[in-house]
């Protein structure tokens, strides 16, 4: 079975977005072909739960994943991370084996 992790920095981000909207299930994680090197994330609200979503739950939050993304998403970790005025969801993800120079797509 593949794996995801969250850490607690995004689960935190997670809690605070739902919270804010006033309703939701958890974070939607996907991966679309896209940009100069093939793949890019996508990320959403999971307002309600599809058959074949894969849910991981970790740190009292839930992250939906679409399951033609999960060999791509395989092993990799959602953090949340501040780097001066730019937050924003990061995917430590261990199969990416190029990204673009603008850190916009990747490719495994």
């Amino acid at each position: 079975m593949a794996t995801l992790s969250i850490t607690t920095a995004a689960a935190d981000q997670i809690r605070r977005v739902l919270d804010e909207r006033g309703h939701g299930l958890g974070l939607r994680v996907s991966v679309k072909p896209s940009g100069c090197s093939g793949y890019s994330y996508v990320l959403d609200f999971a307002d309600e739960a599809a058959n074949d979503d894969i849910i991981v739950e970790e740190h009292g939050v839930k992250v939906y994943v679409a399951p033609d993304a999960l060999e791509v998403l395989d092993g990799s970790e959602v953090d949340y991370v501040s780097e001066g005025l730019n937050r924003y969801f990061r995917f430590n993800n261990p199969n990416v084996k190029d990204e673009c120079g603008c850190g916009e797509s990747f490719s495994v």
